[in-house]
This record gives structure tokens, C-alpha cells and sequence, in this order.
């Protein structure tokens, strides 16, 4: 399992990476291509995911606490954790 608590990584092309269970808590993850990727478990507590693209990812069972994703862009595939709230989020629905 990585940790990659607060890491910059805005801007970052993360398509289709297995972030499974990854410690990403306050990580900066603003306008990264974040597409496809397995947040599966991971703790995405405090990150900053605005403006990102969440197309496809899934997050099932991810801790998204406080996460900032305002402006991130997803579609009706991603998948989300158990009562997450998309209409707070701020987040934009692309199809």
C-alpha cells in the first residue's frame, strides 16, 4: 500500500492506475487525469481532487472525508462509496 499523504500531484495523468487502498490523505490532486483508476479502501481524506477527471474511476469503500471536488468531471460509471453525497460535491456529470 502507497502513502502518498499530501503529495502534489495536480496535474498528474494517473489513467488507470490501482490506487487500491492507498493512503492519499491532503494530497493535492487538482486538475490530474485520475480516469479509470481503482480508489478502492483508499483514504482520500482532506485531498483536493477539483477539476480532476474522475471518469470511470471507482471509489468504492474510499474515505473521500473532507475531500475538496469542486469542478471534477465524472460519468454515470464511476462508481462512488456508500452514501456519498455527488449533489454537495460540486462535481460536473459528463457524458
Amino acid at each position: 500500500q502507497a502513502r502518498l499523504r499530501y503529495a502534489d500531484l495536480s496535474k498528474a495523468n494517473l489513467e488507470d492506475a490501482s490506487l487500491r487502498k492507498t493512503n492519499l490523505h491532503g494530497a493535492t490532486l487538482t486538475e490530474a487525469d485520475l480516469s479509470d483508476t481503482d480508489f478502492r479502501e483508499a483514504d482520500l481524506s482532506g485531498a483536493k481532487l477539483n477539476n480532476a477527471n474522475l471518469s470511470f474511476s471507482n471509489f468504492t469503500g474510499a474515505n473521500l472525508s473532507g475531500a475538496e471536488l469542486k469542478g471534477a468531471k465524472y460519468n454515470q460509471y464511476t462508481q462512488w462509496p456508500a452514501g456519498f453525497e455527488l449533489e454537495k460535491a460540486g462535481l460536473i456529470l459528463v457524458k
